[in-house]
């Protein structure tokens, strides 16, 4: 097992608001508008360089959403900011109708997503924000892993050309990919190369992965583990690659098991490589109020999770 260290802990909403400001150096059309959450998603940096650029849109993420659209027209490249439940579910219409329809260059830039918003509740978190994006045609899903991925993910986007939904996290997680990353959308990383089962894990759970693998370690279990940042476009070579070579495959996120990351991995897998597959997912809930790390121990996004889903789907292997 490739050993990973961190030195620092950071939220991932930080990697966003550093990638920002760098983004609005680089391109003079990048414009950021937020619904009343600047201090959340980080944002102060690139609003004192660029207020000229920076609306503040107040709580009113429908027309947020609308004024983003509406400012591509005018070859503006526009990033919008609020939790990722407003930027997903109370704003579905506007972004299917108004980006997704019209394959507006938009990015939907959602902080707080998962369980690990923690305390604020079921009302605040979403657990279904990656399904509700990734029907969209056209939209590009993405969600890194740390500071680093997300800083460098945030930079990507700028150059790329369409609708793209970027997913980061309230909580400070492990920083352990290089500072340096050359961040290709659609393309996985390889965290570990093993023989006997694949990880697929995306998001705050990549770092819970490598956990794992290193307890699956200590009981002879070589494991291989993927990070999937970019769950559309899926990287379909790489996941094919890994589990033709394992034999099964356990996959891990912080959302609903309806709709996600594991569900694009199996229809991948039904159509062209059947094989054994355990879900680490939150099982059709809602969440509810609680520290990240008593929820994620609640609904079975913990280290322990996997290591017994990757000895359930080793036994189905056998």
């Amino acid at each position: 097992m490739k050993k990973y260290t961190y030195t620092e802990k950071k939220d991932t909403r930080s990697g966003f608001g550093a990638g920002l400001h760098e983004a609005g150096k680089r391109n003079e059309n990048v414009v950021a508008l937020c619904a009343d959450l600047k201090g959340s998603l980080k944002m102060d940096d690139f609003a004192n360089e660029f207020p000229d650029r920076y609306i503040q849109v107040g709580i009113a993420e429908a027309n947020m959403i609308g004024m983003a659209a509406g400012l591509t027209i005018g070859g503006k490249i526009p990033f919008t900011g609020t939790f990722a439940n407003f930027s997903t579910g109370r704003v579905y219409d506007q972004i299917r109708q108004s980006v997704a329809y019209s394959n507006k260059n938009v990015k939907i830039c959602a902080s707080h997503a998962g369980l690990t918003l923690g305390e604020d509740g079921a009302t605040h978190q979403i657990l279904e924000d990656i399904g509700l994006m990734k029907m969209l045609p056209g939209m590009t899903v993405i969600n890194p892993c740390d500071y680093n991925q997300t800083k460098a993910a945030t930079l990507a986007i700028l150059e790329h050309e369409g609708p793209v939904y970027l997913r980061f996290g309230r909580p400070s997680v492990p920083i352990f990919t290089p500072a340096d990353q050359d961040f290709q959308i659609g393309k996985a990383w390889m965290v570990n190369e093993g023989k006997d089962v694949t990880i697929i894990a995306t998001g705050h759970m990549v770092w819970k992965a490598i956990e794992a693998g290193e307890e699956l370690e200590k009981l002879g279990i070589d494991a291989e583990i993927i990070n999937i940042h970019t769950i559309k476009p899926l990287d379909e070579e790489a996941i094919l690659k890994s589990v033709q070579k394992t034999g099964c495959v356990v996959t891990c996120e912080e959302h609903n098991k309806f709709g996600g990351l594991g569900e694009s991995v199996a229809r991948l897998l039904t159509t062209q490589f059947p094989a054994p597959q355990e879900f680490v997912a939150v099982n059709d809930s809602f969440g509810e109020s609680g520290t990240p790390d008593e929820l994620m121990t609640k609904y079975g996004l913990d280290t322990v999770n996997i290591v017994e889903a990757v000895q359930a789907v080793l036994k189905r292997k056998k």
